[in-house]
């Protein structure tokens, strides 16, 4: 059985990893040092989900999706010129703060909105996608408050693969304690997925699909409305990196056990 899926993908934006991320306090809160002078990047997790996305909807004819993104709309242009060549989506762009220090309630009532307001949205075919975790919100929470305040109940989180059934089922691989995995089943949408790293491959640069995306972005990014997301009644003593500590101890002929032994000094008396 063939289902036309809608899928939502929640993907924000972060600051490019390779850069020197230094926390300082600012007249609002925290802060990163010349932020809006840094680099940005899809979110690692959210680039999964949005992959996944794209290679279930090519499967199921009829299928749709979205990226709602949540961040400055100057930097949501800079990082779509280059999402845009990735996978066929539309955007949902959402002008707001992108920093990491935002509460997550406050992230996911927004997201949540922006989906409500999805014009033909059909709950009975609605998947959404999002980040496990992420590169600045790693609360580990925006996804599942996102479902809840949508009313879905069926979420899986850490999910590194998904497979239709014949009959319109779901299995789900999904990451558990200790390094292993449990395999999970739904009958169908609704359901939110969290993603780990998924199990597909980047794919290549396709200026076709960069073009016609790019018919969309900047008309969203031209209406996208203003939110105000942030840390209200949050108060942060202080924000700094975290110290650095190296001892260094160079010894021969121990044993395993020996050296084991001296690691667990040094942790515990640290």
């Amino acid at each position: 059985m063939s289902v036309a899926y809608q899928i939502v993908v929640c993907g924000g934006i972060v600051p490019d990893p390779l850069q020197t991320l230094e926390p300082v306090a600012g007249a609002a809160g925290p802060t990163l040092k010349n932020e809006m002078m840094l680099p940005a990047v899809l979110d690692p997790w959210a680039w999964h989900a949005l992959f996944e996305a794209a290679h279930l909807a090519k499967s199921a004819p009829g299928s749709k999706v979205w990226l709602v993104s949540l961040g400055p709309k100057a930097k949501l242009q800079q990082v779509m010129m280059t999402v845009a060549q990735k996978a066929p989506f539309e955007l949902i762009a959402i002008d707001g703060s992108a920093s990491g220090f935002t509460e997550a309630s406050e992230v996911a009532a927004v997201l949540a909105g922006a989906i409500k307001a999805i014009p033909g949205l059909d709950m009975s075919r609605l998947l959404v996608f999002g980040g496990w975790e992420s590169a600045s919100r790693g609360a580990g929470a925006t996804m599942q408050i996102v479902g809840e305040m949508l009313g879905i109940v069926d979420q899986f989180q850490g999910v590194d693969k998904l497979t239709v059934g014949a009959d319109g089922s779901i299995e789900i691989l999904e990451r558990i304690e200790g390094g292993k995995h449990q395999v999970s089943k739904c009958t169908g949408p609704p359901a939110v997925f969290g993603w780990a790293t998924g199990s597909l491959p980047e794919p290549p640069n396709n200026p076709q699909v960069g073009m016609a995306n790019m018919r969309g972005i900047m008309p969203a990014l031209q209406k996208a409305g203003t939110s105000k997301v942030g840390a209200e009644g949050v108060t942060f003593a202080s924000v700094s990196l975290p110290k650095q500590r190296r001892d260094t101890k160079i010894v021969k002929d121990l044993s395993t056990d020996e050296v084991a032994r001296d690691i667990v000094s040094w942790v515990t008396n640290a």
